[in-house]
């Protein structure tokens, strides 16, 4: 089987769902999934969701760039130079015709490889401001596929973010009851997602806590709290309280799909991928953005969103609000409606198919030459 594309980026479900995505937007426009390699590295959750899809896969042994300083970052340059040998390597047994570039450390391997070998880069950029990675591989790409207009990244075309197949076909009417099955929440219950990115967020989890304490009577809740592997022991699981809140708490979300069919209202931070599968599903949501993320880049994107009422932002700052903010559209069903319909319409720019056709296009000019 040869190879058509090598896919790569990793190390954060913010990096490996997007490279999932746009393997799996050119599967379903008709290329073999054998066809498609994935590449990531070996200490990102990637070992963990690429052996469950049809996708082979690479992992190189490589570490991120640390800003701060960090003993990890002695690590970066020999770790980083082995990894485009073996990069180097790997792309001259499969041969693809085209290397796509989520971005992250996790990418630059093979980017660094195929420019030795003079196969053609499509970088992918879904952050309104892009990262470090993209825009280094972007200097020398064959084309850029963006999700907002003005992109400062050179030879860029607006093909919208790469979202999952599985989230793009999603109906959120037609799908709730099946989802509140899979899920464990009884039909009559206003339920609340909150979602802290695939390593959690504390902060969510402790305003989240709050909100239980005062609520905890409540019949008519429930609560879907992802906290992240590393906060579990730290959250108090209620579970189903006698005439009260149902909490259920885990540390990662694998049915990502069911949980966006099945809540009335998202809690969450402002990655790329959670702001765009909030467009693509219109899901009612608070998004309060990471203040620690580089280039303060996930206010710009939760921005995207909010400056057309799609929905609601809340600086990290304000936190303390968030419960209030909870209330105030548990209450309002035409809030929540508004926010879903803003977020809807927004989110069509993700259903053009226009990112499979760029890489297409790049690659059937790269097999032309």
């Amino acid at each position: 089987m040869s190879t058509f594309a090598v896919v790569t980026g990793g190390g954060t479900a913010g990096h490996v769902l997007p490279a999932l995505a746009v393997a799996g937007a050119l599967a379903a426009s008709g290329h073999d999934a054998d066809g498609i390699h994935y590449v990531g590295c070996t200490r990102g959750i990637e070992t963990r969701l690429l052996p469950e899809t049809e996708f082979p896969h690479t992992f190189f042994d490589v570490v991120g760039f640390q800003r701060s300083l960090s003993r990890r970052n002695l690590g970066f340059a020999p770790k980083m130079l082995r990894a485009r040998r073996a990069a180097i390597a790997l792309l001259k047994e499969l041969r693809p015709r085209v290397v796509v570039s989520v971005g992250g450390y996790a990418s630059m391997p093979a980017v660094f490889a195929a420019r030795k070998l003079d196969i053609p880069v499509v970088v992918v950029s879904y952050d309104r401001t892009p990262g470090r990675a993209s825009r280094l591989a972007a200097r020398r790409a064959a084309a850029c596929a963006v999700a907002f207009e003005n992109s400062p990244l050179p030879n860029a075309t607006v093909t919208g973010a790469p979202v999952r197949q599985e989230i793009l076909l999603l109906d959120r009417d037609r799908d709730r009851a099946a989802a509140r099955r899979r899920l464990d929440v009884p039909a009559d219950r206003f339920l609340v997602a909150v979602m802290g990115g695939s390593l959690g967020s504390g902060v969510l989890n402790s305003e989240i806590d709050d909100y239980l304490a005062r609520h905890r009577m409540d019949p008519t809740l429930a609560v879907r709290q992802v906290a992240g592997e590393r906060f579990l022991d730290s959250i108090d699981d209620l579970g189903t309280v006698a005439d009260g809140v149902i909490h259920q708490v885990i540390g990662y979300e694998a049915d990502m799909p069911a949980v966006y069919a099945a809540a009335d209202l998202l809690i969450g931070r402002g990655g790329a991928s959670t702001v765009h599968e909030v467009a693509v599903t219109g899901i009612p949501a608070i998004l309060v953005p990471w203040a620690g993320a580089a280039e303060d880049h996930q206010t710009d994107n939760v921005r995207w969103l909010s400056e057309v009422g799609g929905a609601v932002l809340l600086a990290e700052p304000d936190i303390g609000h968030l419960g209030d903010e909870i209330d105030r559209l548990r209450q309002d069903g035409d809030a929540r409606h508004a926010l879903s319909e803003a977020a809807h319409a927004r989110g069509n720019v993700h259903r053009s198919g226009a990112l499979a056709e760029l890489v297409e296009r790049v690659a059937l000019t790269s097999a032309a030459t």
